[in-house]
């Protein structure tokens, strides 16, 4: 791993927001009429923040789902029926992905803000299409094919950004070369790792290749939440790690889901951030590097092997020879 890093000052630029901000207090006035946006996993969660927050600004949101009637019924009770259109995708299916992208360019021509939100957790062992492990194939190969596909309509906006949901969760694994897919020794939690540095090495990739076009990328960590990002956790293991009381209560720190989509809402729009790609976020600013000597190591700031560039480049490259798939090639 080099020691390089990404172009941008991996600092905070004091924002105004933080920990406690909101979606809605991130986006106020910020006007996103004719704009166009697409949530993964926006019916859910913070997702679904985030999907509201848009929507509210005035962007036309697409909501890309597995589950369509589901994804349907809550978008009704959120009361986004006819606001937002909801389309099929599986990001497993690397086929779905293909599919999705096409019809999404036959209708609009232009893609102004892409958040990459879908996620699975810690869940147990399960390949994916030709064996890929399923976190990364889902989490990350899914969003790559995604980006990749949709580019011709993110680069006719000029000004389009592209947020990519990572967490503290890539501390805990950097990118395994020798054994992506874990083919000995699973561990659902280094496995999530991977795919959460994958996360954020795709952004400052994908920014340091896509800015000549005005095309700006971002890793946002949004915080602890308890989503159905959970729904692998016995209680018990969530217990065992401090995240709640043996009652259920959830401990002092974490976030509501309102809490936790705003700074994936604010690398989306904020003015601040022109210019400024590649980065990893969080609490609605620049994370800082983490600082190893900090009993809050673990939850705070970004881990040098998650925005290391050549790591970057070598992760597209796998990528793009995985998935058949380059933009930029």
């Amino acid at each position: 791993m080099s020691e390089e890093t990404t172009d941008t000052p991996q600092h905070a630029i004091d924002s105004g927001f933080g920990h406690g901000s909101t979606a809605m207090e991130v986006i106020a006035g910020i006007d996103l009429s004719g704009k166009t946006a697409i949530v993964t996993g926006g019916y859910s969660g913070l997702g679904l923040e985030t999907v509201k927050a848009l929507a509210s600004a005035g962007a036309q949101v697409t909501v890309p789902a597995r589950r369509l009637d589901h994804a349907r019924s809550v978008l009704a009770e959120a009361g986004l029926a006819g606001r937002v259109e909801v389309e099929a995708l599986d990001l497993a299916d690397q086929s779905s992905v293909k599919d999705f992208s096409a019809r999404y360019l036959a209708g609009h021509g232009t893609l102004d803000i892409l958040i990459n939100n879908a996620a699975i957790m810690a869940s147990p062992e399960q390949r994916v299409g030709p064996g890929w492990e399923a976190q990364f194939a889902t989490n990350h190969l899914g969003h790559y094919t995604l980006v990749n596909l949709l580019w011709p309509a993110l680069e006719a906006s000029g000004k389009a950004r592209v947020v990519s949901l990572s967490s503290t969760g890539h501390k805990l694994s950097p990118i395994r070369f020798d054994d992506i897919n874990f083919t000995t020794g699973y561990d659902k939690w280094r496995a999530y790792g991977q795919a959460k540095t994958a996360n954020s090495l795709f952004a400052v990739e994908l920014d340091r290749r896509s800015k000549e076009h005005g095309v700006q990328a971002f890793a946002v960590h949004p915080g602890g939440i308890m989503t159905e990002l959970q729904r692998h956790l016995p209680k018990e293991e969530m217990v065992a790690a401090g995240w709640m009381d043996a009652e259920g209560n959830v401990r002092e720190g974490f976030k509501t889901p309102e809490q936790g989509a705003a700074t994936s809402v604010w690398a989306a729009t904020a003015p601040a951030l022109a210019g400024k790609g590649g980065v990893y976020c969080e609490d609605c600013d620049v994370a800082e590097p983490t600082d190893k000597n900090s009993p809050l190591a673990r939850y705070r700031g970004v881990d040098a092997h998650a925005v290391d560039r050549a790591d970057a480049r070598r992760l597209w490259e796998l990528s793009a020879e995985l998935t058949g798939v380059n933009a930029f090639a």
